[in-house]
C-alpha cells in the first residue's frame, strides 16, 4: 500500500496494522491494558428526543444518575463492552451509531462514548434493581434529574444532539487491529502559511513521515494528556526550534483495538490528526517550508496530490473528526 493510500485509509477512519514503535519517551513507561482503565459510554435518544438515564447502584454514588457507563472487561472489545453495559444498567439492547467523543485523564483512563440507539429490551423498573444500577428512564434535556452523578455528561448529551441533527464527520466505529500498548499514530501536518481548501493547488503541505516512510506511531505515556504525546515528539525532532512551534491535536480520525488477548492485543491504537505552525511570523523563518528536523529518525514529506492536500486540509480547518476532552 503507498503512502497516499494509508494516508486515505485513515481519513475514511479505518485501520493500519501497528507493527513499529517510532516513538516512545524514554523518561516513562508506555502505558498498556494493565496499567489503563478503559470505558464506555452511551448516549441514546427515543422517537421524543429523550435521553437515557440509569440509577446508580453504587454506595459512592447512590441513587444519583448517570449516562449508562462502565469499565471494558478482559477479552472485550469496545462494541462488545458498550452492549453489555446497557444491557446490564438500563435493560435495552442497543447498535453503536458512531463514536461521539473520547474523554481522557491522560493515556491510562480512555473512555470512548457513543451515540447508539434502541434495538430491543424494555427499560428496567424498580423492581430489578440489582447492583448494576436501580432503574432507567428517559428524561428530556431540559429537566435532567437534579442528582446527577457528574457533570461531564451534559458536554456528551449535547455531543449527541448536535451531531443527530447535523453531524460534523462521518459515522465512525472502532476497528478491529490488535496493538500491545495505548499509542497514537500521527498524521503530521504541516502546511505554508495561508493554506486554505480554495487555493490549495498553490499551497503546499509536508507530513512528518518515519526514516522508513512511515506515519509515526508514538506511545502515550502517564500521567500526561493524549496531545502530549504529538507534542513530545516534535520536541524531540526539533528542539532548537520548539518554543517557536505550536502543536495543535485536531482530533481523532480512527479507533483500533482487539481486545482478544489480554495483554498482548488489547492495547488501543488513536489515528490522530495534528497540525504544525508557526506560533507568529518572524523574519528569519521561512514560512514556505516545514521546520527543520534534528533527528534522522524522521523526515519530511511533501504532499503532491492536490485532491488529497484539500482532503486533509478540510478536516483541518472543519474539524470533521472525533473530538477528545480531557475531564
Amino acid at each position: 500500500m503507498s503512502l497516499e493510500e494509508k494516508v486515505e485509509t485513515l481519513l475514511k477512519g479505518e485501520g493500519l496494522e501497528v507493527t513499529e514503535l517510532h516513538f516512545a519517551p524514554e523518561e516513562k513507561k508506555p502505558v498498556t491494558r494493565k496499567n489503563a482503565c478503559f470505558a464506555v459510554c452511551a448516549v441514546i435518544f427515543n422517537s421524543k428526543n429523550e435521553v437515557l438515564m440509569i440509577q446508580e447502584a453504587k454506595a459512592v454514588c447512590l441513587a444519583s444518575w448517570y449516562l449508562p457507563a462502565g469499565r471494558m472487561e478482559d477479552g472485550e472489545s469496545i462494541e462488545e463492552a458498550l452492549k453489555r453495559e446497557v444491557q446490564e444498567e438500563a435493560g435495552i439492547d442497543c447498535q453503536p451509531i458512531t463514536l461521539l467523543q473520547i474523554q481522557e485523564k491522560g493515556p491510562s483512563w480512555i473512555r470512548f462514548a457513543f451515540l447508539a440507539e434502541k434495538t430491543g429490551g424494555s427499560l428496567k423498573t424498580p423492581e430489578e434493581a440489582n447492583a448494576d444500577s436501580l432503574q432507567a428512564q428517559w428524561y428530556d434535556r431540559e429537566s435532567l434529574p437534579k442528582n446527577i452523578r457528574k457533570r461531564d455528561i451534559f458536554t456528551l448529551i449535547d455531543a449527541g444532539i448536535r451531531y443527530r441533527q447535523s453531524p460534523w464527520f462521518c459515522e465512525l466505529q472502532p476497528v478491529d487491529f490488535p496493538c500491545d500498548i495505548v499509542c497514537q499514530r500521527l498524521l503530521l501536518a504541516f502546511t505554508s502559511s495561508d493554506a486554505n481548501p480554495e487555493n490549495a493547488d498553490e499551497e503546499h503541505m509536508w507530513l512528518l513521515l518515519s526514516k522508513d516512510s512511515q506515519l509515526p506511531v508514538a506511545a502515550s505515556v502517564e500521567a500526561q494528556t493524549l496531545a502530549f504525546t504529538a507534542k513530545k515528539l516534535v520536541k524531540y525532532c526539533m528542539p532548537s526550534i520548539y518554543e517557536q512551534l505550536s502543536v495543535n491535536t485536531c482530533g481523532i480520525l480512527g479507533v483500533q483495538h482487539n481486545g482478544r488477548a489480554p495483554g498482548q492485543t488489547d492495547g488501543v491504537c488513536l489515528n490522530t490528526l495534528v497540525l504544525l505552525e508557526y506560533n507568529e511570523e518572524e523574519e528569519e523563518i521561512s514560512l514556505s517550508s516545514p521546520p527543520k528536523l534534528e533527528d534522522a529518525g524522521f523526515r519530511w514529506h511533501e504532499v503532491t496530490n492536490q485532491s488529497l492536500r484539500t482532503e486533509i486540509l478540510q478536516k483541518i480547518q472543519e474539524g470533521s473528526v472525533l473530538p477528545v476532552q480531557s475531564i
